[in-house]
Order: C-alpha cells, then structure tokens, then sequence
C-alpha cells in the first residue's frame, strides 16, 4: 500500500500546478495519472493562448482566475523557464453585430480588470500585422502566446523536483473512504513489456486528501469521491498546423468577434515557436477521447481561417490535431456553467475540480492555489523550508548563438551531433530528455520535451534515432518502446 497526505488525481496543466503548489508545504504528496506523461489530454490539444479575460461572465471564478493568471504570467515564465510572449490579440469584425458583440465584450471585460482594450480600425489593423482580417477590432494587449505542453511539463517537474511523486500508467477505478483516509485503486498500465489491458494489474493507494483534477474524466472521479456526477459536454475542435514559413507572415492571434455567448470560430494563432495554428471549429462530441480529425472539418478551417489570416496555403500545411473542451452544464436549460472548485464538511478530506476548460491553462496556477487553500483552512501545515520556485528547462542548441553553440560543443561534444534536422535539435538535449526529472521515456515524451519530430518532416529522419537512443539509454528492447499510450509500441520485432 503506497500511502501519502494528499492524492492528486490527473497531471494536466491544473493537476501539475496543485502539485506544484502543494509542494510548497510539508507534504507527502503524489500525482496518478492515467497516461504515460503529463499534458496527453486537453492541457497538449489547444491553442497556447495566454487569454486576458473579457469573455467570462463578470463575478465569474473563469473571469477571477483569468485575470489572475494572465497578470502574474510574466513572472511564472520567468521562474518555471518558460518560453512566453506577451503578442496581444486581435479580435476583428466585419458587420455591424460583430462590432455589438465586442463591443459587449469590451465592456465586461473591464469589468473584469482587463486592462488595455482598445478598438482599433482596418488601418491600425494593418499596422499591427498586415496579414490580418478584418474591417475592425479590439485589440487586446495583454494576451499572449505560450507553448501549453512545455508549461504543463515545467510545472509538473517544479513539483517533482520539489518532492512530488508523479505515479504514470495508473488509471483510477474505484475510490473507497474508510476509517479516515481514502483507499484508491487503480488499472496499473506501465512497466516493462506487453501489458494486456485486461489483464492489467491493481495498485492501490491511501491518503488523508484527495484533489480531483482529471479534467475530462473529472466527473467520474466526482462521483467515486461522493460528489455528484456533474453533467458534462464535449466541444471538439480540430486544428492546422502550418509550417514556419506561414509563421513568418503572422505576428499576432487573430480571433474573429464573438458570438453572443462569448465563444469564437475559427482563429488564426501563431506559436511561440514560430508555426500558425489555424483552428478550432466547433461541435459536440460524445467520447471522451475523440482526438480524430475529418476531411469536411479541416476545409471548414480553411474556409474560416482565411478570414483571419491570409496566407493559409496548402504548402504550409505539416499536421492537424483535434482538442476537446469539456463543459459542465445545465442539462435542463444547456446553459454552460462556471469552473467548479468544491469541497464540504460532507466529503472531508476531497476537493473536487470539475468542468475545467478554457481558460484552464491561463487560470491553472490561480486554481491551484484556491484549492490548496482548502486544504490549509482545514489543517495546520508547515511551510516547506527547502522549496524551489525555479525551474530549468532543456537549453536549446537552436536558439545559442555562434559563440554559445560553439562553447555547448567544447563542453559536451553531444551538442555537436543533430538528430533532428528540421528543429536543429542535438543529440545533447535528446539525452537530457530521455533523462528528464519525471522519468518518461516515450517517443512524444522526448518530442515534447525537445521539439524533435515536431518539423516539416514530422520525424521523418530522426524518429528511428531517437528510438534508437531510448533503447540504449534506458536498457530496454525495440519491442519495449513506447509512442506514447501503454499499448503504443513503436515495433513488434527486430528493425535495422
């Protein structure tokens, strides 16, 4: 029986901030989550938008932790070594009720303590970025763009590196509460070799705490806690990444108005590291984890997504992915209701997060913190004396200069030799991520990690060697290396 103080269940980018809050105080603190990495849902399927705040109902604890996280953003980049840029955003219009609606939006969005926003016209527009649509817009400065995963990693390893233990592979079944703790099961999904998903084993687990943080499966969690099951809804979304090429004609997200209940169309949004992301649309999807993407939707993003950008080109064109936004709601009027941040005297010991989707990245921190704060309220904890803020990510050979790279290379040869071409990455920071403080060791945990296979050629040329790395550095066999699901194993026998 692994036995701790506080149980944190899902290592999306809010369950990676509990933890890294948590961290904080002298606790023994773990994280369970189902996949073999942290950011494998939602927290890894959006657009990496810092959002200000000015479309969530004002009072709203959306519209608090927006706000919130959006302000102290500049200093949590800094401290976790997150690569961020304060861009602004463009939220343009076309006709007279897009101009209604942002206007509407403007004006709670002050309420909200959104600072800055600006209506502008089509030549202000075009002073902004020249590739940009429309007639008008607000402009917003004090949006951003950050890369989610790296931020979902950078927490999550903060934590670890702070005593946190992060528990991969475990999906939770079944949550009892006897004498004073909970006892947790869990569908063990790791470990070495083939595991056949019926046959897999059952850890188990018990603490005094448990935080339900598993975003789209939080519902369930709710219910296992004692909770209600809360009602939930999925908006599916499916995304274009072009090419950096497209990313040198784009220097700001472009959103178009509104709609009446705050939410947007399709939107043309650059990334931090210089591609474009042309998405969402949006429609309702009953599976949880529906990731396909469909010929009728991506021309759909095509179509909408000119409107915002103009230099959408089949040429630019490397992937697409799909995210889904859980919803909770009112299933009676299909009213979309507000963040759920509960705990009570009837559930003691359980503080329970559900319908946490956008702004979830942007208000992970500002949620973290009103959780933890529950538990605090509750029970005298000591500060722990040994924190560390800081956290340092995998140093980039592409972004050092001549001098920098050509030092890297005298101090570590491996700087000298790249696996990835298209992202220039070397064989140095593949290793440190095969190496990484929360022990994954999947093909897209080093992708994440390193931007390798992330190029035009999307691993093309460098997959079979970083595979080729995972093998010799962890000990393990071709047949044992992972993608990046339990069951994703990347060969079934000997390759060359």
């Amino acid at each position: 029986m692994n036995s701790y103080d506080v149980i944190v269940i899902g290592a999306g980018a809010v369950g990676s901030a509990v933890a890294r809050e948590l961290s904080r105080y002298q606790l023994k603190t773990a994280v369970l989550e189902k996949e073999q990495d942290v950011a494998t849902g939602n927290s890894g399927r959006n657009s990496g938008m810092l959002h200000a705040g000015f479309t969530y109902k004002v009072g709203s604890l959306k519209a608090e932790c927006a706000v919130e996280g959006n302000k102290e953003f500049d200093k949590v980049a800094e401290e976790l070594d997150v690569p961020f840029r304060r861009t602004g955003k463009l939220v343009v219009g076309f006709t007279d009720q897009d101009m209604k609606n942002i206007l509407k939006y403007k004006a709670i969005g002050e309420q909200n303590g959104v600072q800055g926003l600006v209506l502008i016209n089509r030549d202000q527009i075009r002073e902004i970025d020249p590739n940009a649509g429309g007639e008008f817009a607000m402009y917003s400065p004090m949006s951003g763009i950050l890369d989610p995963i790296q931020y979902n990693i950078a927490l999550a390893e903060n934590a670890c590196e702070n005593g946190v233990e992060f528990h991969f592979g475990e999906r939770v079944v079944s949550i009892e509460r006897a004498d004073g703790l909970y006892k947790i099961d869990t569908e063990y999904q790791n470990g070495t070799g083939r595991i056949d998903e019926s046959q897999s084993d059952r850890h188990h687990f018990e603490t005094r705490w448990v935080i339900n943080c598993a975003g789209m499966y939080a519902s369930e969690i709710s219910k296992m806690l004692g909770f209600p099951y809360y009602p939930v809804k999925g908006f599916k979304g499916e995304y274009f990444v072009l090419d950096k090429k497209a990313g040198e004609n784009l220097s700001i997200p472009v959103y178009p108005a509104p709609n009446e209940k705050g939410g947007f169309a399709t939107h043309a949004t650059p990334t931090i590291d210089g591609n474009v992301l042309i998405g969402p649309d949006s429609y309702v999807t009953e599976d949880r984890e529906d990731y396909g993407v469909t010929k009728e939707h991506l021309d759909g993003l095509v179509v909408d997504g000119s409107k915002m950008f103009d230099q959408i080109k089949r040429e630019y064109y490397i992937r697409n992915f799909a995210g889904i936004r859980w919803k909770r709601y009112n299933p009676e009027t299909g009213e979309i209701l507000d963040f759920l941040l509960e705990s009570d005297d009837d559930h003691p010991g359980a503080i329970n997060l559900v319908g946490i989707e956008s702004p979830g990245i942007t208000s992970a921190l500002p949620l973290a913190r009103r959780a933890v704060k529950r538990l605090l309220e509750k029970e005298e904890v000591l500060p722990n004396p040994n924190f560390n803020p800081r956290r340092k990510g995998i140093r980039r050979f592409c972004e050092m200069d001549h001098d920098e790279q050509k030092k890297a290379i005298e101090e570590n040869p491996d700087y000298g030799e790249i696996i990835c071409r298209c992202e220039s990455v070397t064989r140095a920071e593949i290793l440190e991520a095969i190496h990484n403080p929360l022990g994954v060791h999947t093909v897209t945990g080093i992708k994440n990690r390193t931007r390798a296979t992330m190029g035009r050629c999307q691993g093309g040329y460098c997959e079979t060697r970083i595979t080729g790395l995972i093998e010799k550095e962890m000990g393990v066999g071709e047949t044992e290396v992972r993608y990046s699901k339990a069951n994703s194993y990347m060969f079934t026998g000997k390759v060359r």
